[in-house]
């Protein structure tokens, strides 16, 4: 690897191209670390935005009126305000209530990474329990009738028979959806959480290499969401229902 390492340096000699994060270790394990952070980001966010999804069309069929009133302003919140304010709503407004009503200084309760995590993983939800509402529509409802009628409960006929059928036909939307979750996890460099982006930007501060680093960003994130576009169709393709849904 050593041979690579110094052919990068090369180049910056030679060309004047800058990738500290090859030739340079310091830089290249921040670098790293950014990118697993962004990854891990992406990877929790995304399951736990379709988890709140599954939940959150469960809910909207129940018989209470008050869970379907909060779960109605739990979407029209997330869905009509900026990622970033909710972002900093968690950071800065529940986290500073929880650090000084539990007494524990200036130590807070709840890490920067995970207020990303929960704010990034309601955003998305949201999102996530509309695609996932349309889809449960569009499953017929005879289908439903027919589970009803073999003796199913509405959460066993929900879990084993209108959610895979309704998972299918929302495949398309949820990956629109999960594709913007993966670049939204940029915003997490708003409150110091040390991403892809985060670490990029001390990166050109220390070396002035705004443009080559802005380029690899680039690169790395068309990877990242070119990977999870390519699962997701491969995954559409592999449980599509021939007839189902067309």
């Amino acid at each position: 690897m050593q041979f690579i390492w110094d052919w990068f340096r090369w180049l910056y000699q030679t060309t004047g191209i800058n990738l500290t994060i090859f030739y340079d270790s310091f830089d290249r394990h921040r670098f790293t670390d950014g990118f697993l952070m962004t990854l891990k980001l992406s990877l929790i966010c995304i399951v736990l935005s379709v988890l709140i999804g599954v939940v959150g069309a469960w809910l909207q069929g129940s018989k209470l009126r008050v869970t379907r009133h909060v779960l109605h302003w739990y979407i029209q919140f997330f869905r009509n305000t900026p990622p970033l304010v909710q972002l900093y709503f968690f950071y800065f407004g529940v986290g500073s209530l929880l650090r000084s009503s539990l007494g524990t200084g200036n130590q807070p309760l709840v890490s920067n990474v995970t207020w990303a995590i929960i704010s990034l993983s309601f955003f998305a939800g949201a999102f996530n329990v509309e695609i996932f509402r349309s889809g449960v529509e569009a499953v017929p409802k005879t289908t439903l009738e027919a589970a009803e009628s073999l003796g199913f409960s509405r959460l066993r006929a929900y879990a084993l028979i209108v959610l895979p059928l309704a998972f299918r036909i929302s495949l398309p939307a949820l990956n629109n959806n999960l594709v913007n979750l993966v670049k939204t996890t940029t915003l997490a460099y708003a409150i110091a959480v040390p991403e892809m982006l985060y670490v990029s930007s001390q990166i050109w501060s220390d070396e002035l290499n705004v443009p080559v680093m802005m380029n690899v960003l680039l690169v790395c994130y068309f990877g990242l969401v070119g990977v999870l576009v390519y699962v997701m169709h491969r995954w559409e393709r592999a449980i599509k229902v021939p007839g189902f849904g067309a």
